[in-house]
């Protein structure tokens, strides 16, 4: 009978851990903050992206906003925030280079790709947090 007890017993432990861990919500995420401006390509501080694979950061967002020239018709707007530890100050993406889809956050270290916002190397493990964009050849409207 004892046998049968410490079973229930440990069977009852193991469903309160997964119930206790199943629980627990992730409070660290990328700040849902209040986009809505304009910009126009043709103007000197977005010259960069009159060409196709170049980005401009902007002010906006939760820790700025990255503009990526996909393609003729389309810009992507990507918060910088990372969303590895968003929390933490200096948890905030930076282009490696101009004209390359890649940007990194040089405090963890994630690497991700601004076509689709993806992971490319962790820590983080969630896409960039991205921005309603429509775009008609000069003007950019980015908004959530």
């Amino acid at each position: 009978m004892k046998y049968k007890n410490t079973k229930i017993f440990i069977f009852i432990i193991f469903l309160s851990i997964i119930f206790i861990q199943c629980d627990k919500k992730n409070n660290d995420v990328v700040p849902n903050v209040y986009v809505n401006f304009t910009i126009y390509v043709n103007e000197p501080d977005f010259s960069e992206l009159n060409a196709i694979g170049n980005s401009v950061m902007v002010t906006g967002g939760s820790k700025g906003i990255i503009l990526y020239r996909y393609s003729l018709n389309e810009i992507f707007a990507y918060d910088r925030c990372c969303t590895y530890k968003p929390s933490e100050k200096n948890e905030y993406i930076q282009l490696i280079e101009q004209g390359s889809p890649l940007v990194i956050d040089s405090s963890c270290g994630s690497k991700f790709n601004l076509v689709d916002g993806s992971v490319i190397n962790g820590p983080a493990v969630l896409p960039l947090k991205k921005y309603n964009s429509d775009f008609d050849g000069n003007a950019l409207h980015v908004y959530n």
